[in-house]
């Protein structure tokens, strides 16, 4: 049944890898009774990762949802990959959920993935709820765990839910708000009992704490409080809802999702204090016709707007999943792609439960739901009813910054790659393919080397075409440093009949700020001007192979100066031929060097790893030109690098700093390769097919 906007939850599943945001999800599922059995990873049998990839691997790798049925609400829980190659998938979700659930585990406390998880929605402005997950596993400490969220994060972490123990074992959950306890037998049988007199001054200390939250959230609230006077069970509730939506507050309950201890209080806890789509989102939208930004509330009542968030491609064609903004959308309704322009019909639309579909006749307003065989609609697109002429704000991914040359492990698989890749490039924005026509390579970009593989794996699996991998080609380049004059080509081939003859003097000097540019001066007809055009041409072809190590020669200015010629046996192909020549034996005096690309780094890190990011920056010889700091005790380091020295940067960055620095690198300019990496670079090509 199609859901009111306040009892509509979309609620991003947020954490570290492997803290248990999938088993959490299928444990929630299997309470409120929308799987009949409950399903686990090392089975390969959850609603959550059911794509073979996932499956095999035995982590997520895409953003799945999850819709849960709990008293009356709906809560699509939007399960996303904790690994950071897949971040994209992460922004997915990000750009529809109304809150973030924080999943922790009670061993690991806060991980590098939870702290992405706080920025994530810090980023988006969103409120966030933390979840301890495994309480009641082996070297669990939900204290310990407690107290590094609140280390990490601060004073708005607060504790709802605590365990409740039996010595040192969780049986159950304390709720600090409503001041009761909650025991769990089985994985579905949960009682309410007495809160045991060990933990009373506890439970009371802890939520005087409560109390002073729901003082804080507004004036009338606080008079009360000062004035001695007991909140009601409603203020309190009103109180500490409002502290959670503005962010002043940070929940933090736990559970275990595979005993399913907590699970039914953390349910509540989403219910009653995660917010409604229309309560913390207030949509961005330019339109077309103009660059203002305008606001576009989620409205129920209005002309339906829609954002596509999520496309699964398959042999059938595309899946698109969908948030509703305004309106509604209904079976075999046409909307309008603001992008396009096309008209796109709705036809069947569903809720997904994993790999399940169930149609639907209608999505309500702050809903998510999924439509089949829309025509050119991507990932990032709006629709709207005919006459709304807006678009929404897209999905910001990060840029990739692992890239490898792939090819066909069988001769002309290329095609098949690169229809491969388009298609999943519908999938996943998060990566890009770039045919490089200097290194003649095809080179695909991720987010990091597990990204990588499995693209590699989905084009073996879903397209039949094996690939191999390798290191991309540095697209260097040679250029000269100084002018040679009156350089001779002289081309002579006699062979019976008309023969061949052209001989020319050329000048050859170093430019700036062009390629190429080719000049004549000469006086009288030493080379009739006919034969120009052929010099020139010949000039071209042989800088496309510099006489060092191959590479293309740029920055030179060719000049003919003299030259001889035959009434019968010169024509274009010999000047050509003697142009080339002349180049061949005037550019190695001309004091050729190699350039290599060079790019502008910047390189985020926490204080800590500076000197150790800096110190491997100097090996890649890098030149680190400053430093600013960027709040929450990150630094940005900003240098020039060799592009050469980044192809593996992303996993050296990501091991030096546990996953927590990033960066970004954008080409600058060409420069000078030292001498001792000049006869490097020059050695390891020495064998360069010289077209001739």
């Amino acid at each position: 049944m199609p859901y009111p906007i306040n009892k509509i939850r979309n609620i991003c599943l947020l954490g570290h890898g492997g803290d248990g945001k999938t088993s959490l999800a299928e444990m929630m599922l299997y309470r409120t009774g929308g799987t009949d059995r409950l399903g686990k990873i090392s089975e390969g049998n959850t609603t959550s990762d059911w794509d073979a990839e996932e499956i095999k691997r035995q982590f997520s790798t895409q953003l799945s949802n999850i819709p849960v049925e709990f008293e009356g609400n709906i809560i699509n829980l939007l399960d996303t990959p904790g690994y950071f190659d897949f971040e994209g998938e992460v922004a997915q979700a990000m750009r529809v959920a109304d809150c973030g659930l924080i999943v922790c585990s009670a061993k690991n406390g806060c991980a590098v993935g939870t702290e992405k998880a706080w920025k994530a929605v810090n980023k988006t402005k969103l409120p966030r709820i933390f979840c301890i997950n495994k309480i009641d596993e082996e070297n669990a400490n939900y204290e310990d765990a407690y107290n590094s969220l609140r280390d990490a994060f601060g004073a708005s972490v607060t504790p709802f839910i605590i365990p409740l123990l039996d010595g040192s074992n969780p049986i159950g959950v304390i709720n600090l708000v409503t001041k009761k306890a909650y025991k769990t037998e089985g994985t579905s049988k949960v009682t309410e009992v007495e809160i045991p007199a060990e933990s009373a001054d506890k439970v009371e200390r802890l939520r005087a704490a409560l109390i002073d939250g729901v003082a804080e959230s507004s004036e009338e609230l606080l008079e009360k409080y000062f004035s001695g006077e007991e909140f009601t069970q409603e203020e309190i509730l009103t109180g500490l809802r409002t502290g959670v939506l503005s962010g002043s507050i940070a929940p933090v309950v736990c559970v275990s999702s595979i005993s399913g201890v907590g699970i039914m209080q953390l349910l509540s806890t989403i219910v009653d204090y995660a917010p409604a789509p229309n309560e913390v989102r207030v949509e961005k939208a330019i339109a077309s016709r103009g660059a203002d930004v305008l606001d576009v509330a989620y409205d129920p009542d209005g002309k339906t707007i829609i954002f596509v968030f999520k496309t699964i491609a398959d042999q059938y064609g595309r899946f698109s999943f969908f948030k509703v903004i305004s309106g509604k959308v209904t079976a075999d309704m046409q909307l309008i792609n603001a992008r396009t322009g096309s008209s796109e019909k709705m036809g069947h639309i569903y809720i997904v439960k994993g790999r399940k579909n169930k149609e639907v006749t209608e999505v309500s307003c702050g809903d998510i739901g999924a439509v089949s065989k829309l025509g050119d609609t991507m990932t990032g697109d709006t629709l709207c009813a005919p006459g709304i002429d807006l678009a929404l704000t897209g999905i910001e991914f990060n840029e990739p910054c692992y890239s490898r040359a792939i090819s066909s492990k069988v001769k002309g698989g290329e095609e098949k790659i690169a229809a491969g890749l388009s298609r999943l490039r519908d999938e996943d924005p998060a990566f890009t393919v770039v045919n490089n026509a200097e290194t003649k390579q095809m080179v695909i970009s991720g987010a990091g080397d597990i990204h990588i593989d499995l693209l590699c794996s989905k084009l073996k699996n879903k397209f039949g075409v094996e690939v191999e991998l390798s290191e991309p080609k540095v697209a260097y380049r040679e250029k000269i440093r100084k002018k040679v004059e009156m350089v001779e080509g002289n081309h002579k081939k006699q062979s019976g009949g008309h023969g061949q003859y052209g001989n020319v003097k050329m000048n050859f000097e170093p430019i700036e700020g062009e390629d190429f540019i080719f000049e004549e001066q000469i006086f009288g007809g030493s080379v009739p001007k006919n034969f120009h055009p052929a010099v020139e041409k010949g000039i071209r072809e042989a800088m496309e192979h510099g006489v060092l190590a191959g590479f293309p020669m740029v920055g030179l200015k060719a000049t003919l100066m003299d030259g001889k010629y035959h009434d019968v046996d010169s024509n274009e192909l010999s000047f050509k031929m003697a142009a080339r020549l002349a180049f061949k034996a005037g550019i190695p005096k001309a004091n050729p060097v190699v350039l290599e690309p060079v790019g502008s780094l910047k390189v985020y890190v926490p204080d800590s790893y500076m000197g150790d990011i800096i110190g491997d920056l100097n090996k890649r010889r890098g030149r680190v030109m400053g430093m600013t700091p960027q709040g929450d005790g990150i630094q940005m380091i900003e240098a020039e690098i060799p592009m050469s020295e980044t192809s593996d940067y992303a996993i050296t960055l990501r091991s030096m700093t546990q996953g927590r620095g990033s960066f970004s690198v954008k080409f600058e300019r060409y420069e000078e390769v030292p001498p001792v990496e000049q006869e490097k670079i020059i050695a390891e090509h020495a064998n360069f097919e010289d077209e001739d």
